[in-house]
């Protein structure tokens, strides 16, 4: 019977040794392999310092993930998409976006959704599963490698919701900040959430130095269950509630997407009510104009709406920005590139 192989780019030097040493082979060679992993190998024999014996050995011992390129989407403003495939032929969307503080990139947690927010193409289909450690890092090493793009910031807010994965979520955090990684300090990450208050209240005892960003795309629950299912039986009093959980035990502000749709959450009536919440929290809120979906019946606020709206917040001394639209000329709504690869693979398979 065969040796189940291991999943060696979500290990940790410290797991690697271990291996190692029941292999007979001296410890240091841990830390090599560690480093030779997160330059993005994709064979074995690359790893040149060691043993062909060795590496022979290591291929029989373990799975070296590496995602496939499917597609690729470049804007004119800079902004990359990429479509990868992983082992299996599921497929993961992850974006790079160029700012003036460096190189971000943005990956998917999970193949699906099942979260089910009404304005997202991610969710189409639900939860396929959840992606391994080795998966997400994948992303962020290997657009760094074919973007040619130094990554300095990651953002945990493509396809699938992180808190849904947070245990492979919470490992890809320790290998993506480890010295002898890519060493991408945890203030330089961001995880998005549509705000789940039990998985806040586990991220938060780990003290982690990172940013929590909460969707909240309403300021009342009855326009928040229509957007999002999820916050049926949770309501915002409980998830700020979270939040403040969190601000208090990390020392980090939390952040608040609102995603500004046309005539659903755009009033200035909610503009004065979502202010009223975060007075509760003193909560940063990121308001960005909706990213139109074809299968979804919902558009982005009118640039007047949006202006009210942020003119309201300011004047009750609400911290806010408003998100400058990146890759508006390719598929720019999380998974849509990945909803149209999917349909296209159906169509032939039924012809």
């Amino acid at each position: 019977m065969s040796m189940e192989r291991q999943d060696i780019r979500s290990m940790l030097p410290e797991e690697i040794e271990a291996v190692l040493r029941d292999m007979g082979e001296k410890p240091f060679r841990a830390k090599q392999m560690f480093q030779w992993l997160n330059r993005g190998v994709t064979d074995f024999d690359e790893m040149t310092n060691l043993s062909h014996a060795l590496r022979a050995q290591l291929k029989e011992r373990f799975h070296l993930s590496v995602p496939q390129l499917l597609e690729k989407q470049v804007s004119k403003d800079g902004t990359i998409k990429y479509l990868w495939a992983m082992a299996d032929g599921e497929t993961v969307e992850t974006v790079v976006m160029a700012y003036h503080h460096g190189n971000t990139v943005c990956i998917s947690t999970q193949v699906g959704c099942r979260m089910g927010c009404s304005f997202c193409a991610s969710a189409m289909g639900g939860l396929k599963r959840n992606l391994a450690p080795s998966e997400l890092l994948g992303q962020v090493l290997f657009s760094q490698i074919e973007s040619g793009r130094p990554i300095s910031n990651i953002v945990l807010m493509g396809i699938g919701e992180p808190l849904d994965n947070l245990e492979h979520v919470l490992r890809f955090l320790e290998l993506v900040n480890h010295p002898d990684g890519m060493h991408i300090g945890m203030r330089h990450i961001t995880i998005s959430t549509c705000g789940l208050p039990e998985a806040i209240d586990k991220l938060a005892s780990y003290h982690l130095q990172l940013t929590l960003s909460v969707s909240l795309h309403a300021p009342d629950d009855e326009t928040r269950n229509q957007l999002m299912p999820t916050n049926r039986g949770i309501g915002i009093d409980r998830l700020i509630a979270a939040c403040r959980r969190y601000q208090d035990k990390t020392g980090r502000r939390v952040s608040f997407e609102y995603a500004m749709i046309h005539g659903v959450n755009d009033t200035a009536q909610q503009a004065e009510h979502l202010a009223q919440r975060m007075a509760e929290i003193e909560g940063h809120v990121n308001l960005i104009p909706l990213n139109t979906v074809t299968e979804r019946d919902l558009k982005p606020s009118t640039k007047m709406a949006i202006g009210t709206f942020e003119r309201i917040l300011r004047r009750r001394g609400v911290n806010v920005t408003l998100r400058r639209q990146l890759g508006g000329d390719i598929d720019a709504s999380c998974g849509q590139l990945r909803r149209r690869q999917s349909c296209a693979r159906k169509r032939r398979e039924q012809t």
